[in-house]
This record gives structure tokens, C-alpha cells and sequence, in this order.
């Protein structure tokens, strides 16, 4: 969310400014104790103290987990032993101070990978997709941050034929992979992305094996949205209403996969998934961001801002469906203009709240049959608390919302611990 950071960059130039202007100690210390203020009345005593506390919400009776010393516990009760004090940064005061921060975080994660480009046997939904798989980094002897030679994200090649004819015939170890499924218009390149993928990829960072090197904890890849991460379109289409998608993920992406989850239920081949700040209800969460300045001129703008360029680099496509008005996408701000100009003209809904409805996975979430864990933050400025199906969690699944609701977007993918959470 690069213009996210942008309006940040220019609110603090301006209390910047402000500073720089004052005329007088008394106008500075004037400033000062309102900005203090301003947190104080803001903020509550546990976040002033950098404590937070977590809740853990589920079924009655929660699916049983196998163990690798070949005894099983329940679900709730394995995350329950890993809950671990939640301790927060202070001057971070609420969801969107942590969210902002996060555009501002190193970028120093070196999480590499190799794309292979699928053909789609399903002619409902004819196109190519992309994954990108993680793999060790190149020879000490490459430069880690020169380009790659394709029109690719940075740390990202092809596959050779070579490479995947030996990739794709798998191994026999038993190390799981790890599906990931990325936020709105995002990718495997994503700074949130590859902080969540990191510690459980390790070693694989290493671009060298050593001898007594374990091996890494998960294999993963990050099916890419399409048209996202330099993909290209090869038909109209971007998004479908409830796509059939796969396994653990990070904001609109969890909707994508509660949605498959639900729609598999018996049939389901993924031993279990994990959701990160799911959108649970696309209209409610709408709703509530458009309620505040804050949430539709940072949010949805930033958004909006985020699929018009997804659009600009595939007009040339998405311009074939009857109906889309392109002068309108081109100027549109927010990103609900965009999916009422696109969305609804490919799909056929009549308002962009009829095609929220279809698109949630709220409902889809009682038809889930294998573990499925849930991490919100009850601050997240987008994922509201709001739109938390609790009743449907105390049915079907366990969630972990900090009830004092401290956490933030992409705020987990940061945190050292299965109780730090976010939305």
C-alpha cells in the first residue's frame, strides 16, 4: 500500500512543519502537550503499558490434532499452550498507527522464489494462474539485489524447464507445504507476506545447505490473484465472486479460502488452515470504513488507488467485458467505485453491496470440516469487529481476537507468537 505511506509521509511532514513554524517555546510546548493529549484520551492504560490481553473463542468440541510424538490434543487446547503474553510498542497507540508502521518496517526479509505458470483445466474459469514457490537464494556470487531479468517482483525468476521437470516430480520426505494466499492486489513479493513466511521457510533463506542443517520446518508457495505480481491477464476476468481457491492466508485472501473450504467441506484435501485478518463480511466491513473520514480517504482511497493501477497495467484486457466504462475506472478514487465500474459490470450485480453479499464467507464458514484457526485484532481499522462471525466461531472454529483490541492490519505478520495477533 505504497500511497498509504505516501498520506502518512505527508501528515508527519506537516506536524513537521508545524514544529518548524512555531514562533514562540510557549506555541512549541503548546503543540507538544496537545499531540500528548491527543494519545492520552486516545489510548488506553493497558496499550500506555505496552500490554494487551488475548481471548480465545471456539466450538465446544474442537477437531483433534495429531502430534509428532504420535499422541493428538484438541484444537483449542494446542493454541491455547502457545498463547504468550502480548506485548506492544507504546507509541503505536491504535490499528492504524500499527498499520502505518508497517510501511515503514525493513525491507531486509530475503525470501526467494521461483514462479511456474499453470494453464487452467476448469474452462469456467479458463486463464493462466501463477505460483510462486519458495526456494533457496541464489550462489553467494549473485547480487541479492539486482533485478531479475523478466518483468518479475525483485528476488523472483522463472523456472527453467529443467528446474521444474525435477520440482515437479515432488519428494518422498514428509516436510508439509504451506499454501499461502496473498492480500488484495498483493503478491509474494509483499513485506507482510514475507515476514509471515520467514521463520517458517528457515532455512531455505540460506542460499547454501550445510551438512547438519535441519530441514526447513514448511515448504510453501503463494498462489497469486490474477493479473497481481506482474502476472498477465490472458483472460478479462480478475476476480470471481466466490472463487475457488486454496490454503493458509493473510486478509482478502482468507475470504477467498473460507469460501473453498466451505464449498469442499468432506471433500477437502488440506489437512487444516489458518486465516489472518479475514474479511469475513465484505458489506459490513465496507459499511464501516466509509463511516469515518480516516477509513475512506486512507483505506478505501489507498485501495481504490491499488486497483486502478492492477487495472491501468491490464486495461487492454478487462476493457473487453461489455459494460465497463473506462473513463469512470480511470478517474474512479475509492474501492468501492471500482468493483461497482468492474466488478459488477463483469459479473452482472446491480450495486457493489449485492456482489459484497455473494463474495463473503461468512455462510461458507459452517460448511468447514478440518482445522481452522482465525487471528483478528479487534482494532484492525479494516477487519472491524464488526464484521467476527463469534456465533459461527463457537459452532465450527477457534479465533484469537486480543480483547483489549490491540493489533492493526498485517499486525500478526510481525508478531513472535501465536497470541500476538492482528486484523
Amino acid at each position: 500500500m505504497a500511497s498509504i505511506k505516501d498520506l502518512v509521509q505527508d501528515t508527519l511532514h506537516k506536524i513537521a512543519q508545524r514544529f518548524r513554524e512555531a514562533e514562540s517555546s510557549t506555541q512549541l510546548c503548546t503543540t507538544v502537550v496537545l499531540i500528548i493529549t491527543i494519545y492520552i484520551l486516545t489510548t488506553k492504560m493497558s496499550r500506555i503499558l505496552s500490554h494487551a490481553k488475548t481471548g480465545l473463542y471456539h466450538a465446544t468440541e474442537t477437531l483433534s490434532i495429531p502430534l509428532q510424538s504420535g499422541s493428538s490434543t484438541t484444537l483449542s487446547s494446542l493454541v491455547q499452550s502457545v498463547l504468550s503474553p502480548c506485548k506492544l510498542n507504546p507509541l503505536l497507540f491504535n490499528g492504524d498507527a500499527q498499520t502505518a508502521a508497517t510501511q515503514f518496517l525493513s525491507h531486509n526479509i530475503l525470501v526467494h522464489y521461483k514462479r511456474h505458470i499453470f494453464e487452467q483445466e476448469d474452462p469456467a474459469y479458463a486463464g493462466q494462474f501463477a505460483v510462486d514457490f519458495v526456494v533457496r537464494p541464489p550462489p553467494s556470487s549473485a547480487k541479492p539485489n539486482e533485478p531479475p531479468p523478466e518483468d518479475l517482483p525483485p528476488r523472483t525468476t522463472f523456472f527453467t524447464a529443467p528446474e521444474w521437470s525435477t520440482f515437479s516430480t515432488g519428494s518422498t520426505d514428509t516436510t508439509p507445504m504451506l499454501v499461502v494466499l496473498h492480500g488484495l492486489s498483493g503478491g509474494s513479493h509483499e513485506l507482510y507476506l514475507r515476514a509471515f513466511l520467514e521463520p517458517l521457510v528457515s532455512p531455505l533463506t540460506s542460499s547454501a545447505k550445510p551438512l547438519n542443517a535441519p530441514d526447513p520446518a514448511w515448504e510453501a508457495c503463494v498462489l497469486t490473484s490474477r493479473g497481481c505480481a506482474h502476472t498477465t491477464l490472458s483472460t478479462p476476468i480478475l476476480y470471481t465472486p466466490a472463487p475457488p481457491g486454496i490454503s493458509g492466508k493473510l486478509s482478502s485472501g482468507g475470504n477467498i479460502l473460507v469460501n473453498y473450504l466451505g464449498e469442499e467441506g468432506e471433500k477437502c484435501e488440506l489437512a487444516a488452515a489458518v486465516v489472518v485478518s479475514s474479511v469475513w463480511n465484505l458489506e459490513v466491513s465496507a459499511l464501516a470504513l466509509a463511516r469515518s473520514w480516516w477509513g475512506t480517504n486512507i483505506y478505501l482511497r489507498a485501495l481504490g488507488s491499488s486497483m486502478k493501477r492492477l487495472f491501468a497495467r491490464h486495461e487492454h484486457m478487462i476493457k473487453q467485458v461489455p459494460g465497463i466504462d473506462v473513463e469512470k475506472v480511470r478517474t474512479l478514487r475509492y474501492l468501492n467505485e471500482f468493483d461497482r465500474y468492474v466488478q459488477c459490470a463483469t459479473w452482472g450485480y446491480p450495486s457493489e453491496a449485492a456482489y459484497y453479499r455473494d463474495a463473503s464467507s461468512v455462510d461458507a464458514m459452517l460448511g468447514v470440516r478440518i482445522p481452522l484457526l482465525a487471528i483478528h485484532a479487534l482494532d484492525d481499522p479494516v477487519v472491524c469487529d464488526e464484521v467476527l462471525p463469534y456465533e459461527e466461531i463457537k459452532l465450527r472454529l477457534i479465533c484469537i481476537p486480543p480483547e483489549d483490541g490491540e493489533g492493526g492490519e498485517a499486525r500478526s505478520a510481525f508478531a513472535d507468537g501465536a497470541g500476538m495477533a492482528e486484523g
